[in-house]
């Protein structure tokens, strides 16, 4: 997969913000994550004099491996896509429909940054993306904008979870999902794992899988 590299935006402080209602991290250790409200004024859009052609935003005061700035990060690589960063707006106030993710997914000394941008009328994932740190840089390796969808870091792999919806499915109740794992070969993600799971209508709504009966010893 071709890779957008960006740098770290300015000083950004961090909130609660929009629930999705995943964890955004499945495994403990250092990976953590949180949602992104935008406390100050919203930084310019970069123009093409400060590096955006190339997915370079104006350098912070800290290191690869910090917490960053999502928001700048995805508005300055050239491979998100126009959609995305066109409706990359606050749900209301200054908080932005992002989640944050810090753990190791490809294996190298710093932490990676996975980023969910998500819808603000119903927290569905509209696109995943990963980042990997590159001395003061992080670049684009991995992103999927097919909604809806949620990556998240489950034991040093890339797990994306995809709701699947029937016809006359409710958003809030869809038929099933596949769990897709991805796993960084040292040049990019490659498919490992994929399990689909068909819920049960009759449990929630079809919101949850049928519980399973273990046989009688």
């Amino acid at each position: 997969m071709s890779a957008g590299t960006v740098v770290l935006a300015g000083t950004v402080l961090f909130a609660a913000g929009c629930s999705t209602g995943g964890t955004g991290l499945r495994d403990g250790g250092p990976a953590r994550t949180e949602s992104v409200a935008k406390t100050g004024a919203p930084s310019p859009a970069p123009s093409e004099h400060d590096g955006a052609a190339t997915g370079r935003v104006p350098q912070s005061s800290g290191k690869a491996g910090t917490k960053v700035d999502p928001v700048a990060i995805l508005k300055a690589d050239p491979k998100v896509g126009a959609e995305i960063k066109r409706d990359l707006k606050p749900c209301s106030g200054k908080e932005y429909p992002v989640d944050v993710s810090y753990g190791k997914v490809t294996g190298g000394p710093a932490v990676d940054i996975v980023i969910n941008v998500l819808s603000c009328a119903d927290a569905l994932g509209r696109g995943s993306f990963v980042y990997r740190a590159e001395g003061d840089t992080y670049e684009n390796v991995f992103s999927d904008e097919q909604p809806p969808v949620y990556a998240e870091i489950d034991r040093g792999d890339l797990v994306l979870t995809k709701p699947v919806y029937g016809k006359s499915d409710a958003l809030s109740y869809p038929s099933g999902e596949d769990l897709i794992t991805y796993r960084w070969n040292g040049e990019k993600f490659t498919e490992q794992d994929r399990v689909h799971t068909d819920y049960s209508n009759v449990v929630d709504g079809g919101a949850a899988p049928a519980p399973a009966v273990s046989p009688k010893g």
